[in-house]
């Protein structure tokens, strides 16, 4: 029996009192990504990217265990519930135009200590000034800076296109502002070199573009270390108390960790291991999280039709961004079809042995993205169902 036979064994134990559609984690998987994400910080603690997870009882075990340290929210909505849930150090990785949030964070003096907000323009501070609605509590901000490469004069770009801060001149102008505003506290600078972290070096059956992309990321990863650097110089020179300097992702955990300007990682899909992180060479993960669909039909030889699994993922449009059957092994979408919003068909000699009531298990595109389709989740430890728990959509939030 191969190591996947196996794991579709046990979960079909586990689960056989459920019914599908559902939802599952393995603990075992979970809890080993977490400690290679340990392993490859190198002594530098991991903030858990919180998008990535969306499940309250998970942050919580991962948060207990060693070499983990605080969270990066999403939302500002999401950020104020989480501080009122007990967590602390949330640090929120997109600036945010929710002007009630800011009302709030600056009224009250344990939010405020709790979150961190991120600006990457002197608009941000306007915007929460004029939230504040007569809340005097100071607001701890963070800097973001642009990690993406820069080609021939700027004339191509590789990279997300996040903050419009580039240079260490264009951060430290934007330090100065907020010393100079009463009611802000600069705490933390912020880079995730998307571009790095979230691009597989080798897509299958495509070796002259794998080659090209460790290329680019080779060139990126010494271009970035070397700005970073001079940015942090630049920002300490104003700002000499910073308490963090935040980089990485789960593709690029060791690379960042070697930057001695760099204080803390960020890394969340890493825990779960969606399929988009097969195709790395530093890292190999286990797949923690999956959903299983229920066999509803059987139409003919060598096909099965699953109730649903039409879960696309986000980015841009494309075969990488649908989750993908993976146990049993050897099933594959109709073309004509793909996954469905009500029905897919699977084709492949696996789909003879399936009955109408089995399971057929997928891996999802994306870390946490999956948790906005189930309202639970159950964990699994060996071939048991230990727990059950609720995603954020199954304690009534969907923050976006």
């Amino acid at each position: 029996m191969t190591a996947r036979a196996a794991d579709r064994a046990r979960y079909d134990r586990a689960t056989a009192h459920l019914d599908a559609p559902l939802a599952i984690v393995d603990l075992d998987a979970f809890d080993a990504n977490a400690d290679d994400l340990v392993r490859r910080a190198a002594g530098k603690p991991v903030r858990v990217a919180s998008k990535s997870v969306r499940c309250r009882a998970l942050l919580e075990r991962v948060l207990a265990r060693d070499g983990f340290q605080g969270i990066m929210s999403f939302t500002l909505a999401e950020s104020l519930w989480l501080a009122r849930s007990g967590f602390e150090d949330i640090l929120l990785a997109y600036p945010s135009a929710d002007r009630a949030g800011f009302a709030e964070l600056a009224a009250d003096p344990k939010l405020a200590g709790a979150v961190t907000v991120m600006i990457d323009d002197p608009a941000h501070l306007d915007l929460i000034d004029a939230s504040r609605d007569g809340g005097r509590e100071p607001v701890r901000v963070c800097l973001e800076l642009d990690t993406s490469l820069k080609l021939l004069g700027g004339r191509v770009r590789v990279g997300a296109r996040r903050s419009p801060l580039h240079s260490p001149a264009q951060l430290a102008d934007l330090a100065r502002a907020v010393a100079r505003r009463p009611g802000f506290r600069l705490v933390g600078i912020m880079a995730y070199e998307g571009h790095i972290a979230g691009v597989g070096d080798a897509v299958a059956g495509r070796p002259l573009r794998s080659r090209a992309i460790r290329l680019m990321q080779a060139a990126a990863r010494r271009e970035l270390a070397e700005r970073r650097a001079a940015v942090v110089r630049a920002v300490r020179a104003v700002a000499p108390d910073l308490e963090f300097v935040n980089g990485g992702g789960t593709g690029s955990v060791q690379h960042t960790a070697a930057e001695d300007a760099v204080t803390e990682i960020a890394a969340g899909s890493g825990l779960y291991v969606p399929r988009l992180f097969d195709n790395y060479t530093s890292f190999t993960g286990r797949p923690a999280a999956l959903f299983a669909q229920p066999v509803v039909r059987r139409p003919g030889v060598g096909t099965v039709t699953v109730l649903g699994g039409g879960y696309p993922a986000s980015g841009a449009a494309g075969p990488d961004r649908l989750p993908v059957p993976y146990l049993p092994e050897g099933l594959r979408y109709d073309p004509q079809e793909g996954p469905g919003e009500v029905q897919t068909p699977l084709l492949g000699s696996p789909a003879d042995d399936l009955l109408i009531g089995d399971k057929v298990w997928f891996r999802h595109a994306k870390a946490g993205e999956l948790c906005e389709r189930f309202d639970a989740l159950h964990l699994i430890e060996g071939n048991t169902v230990t727990a059950t728990v609720p995603t954020y959509r199954g304690e009534g939030h969907t923050f976006l």
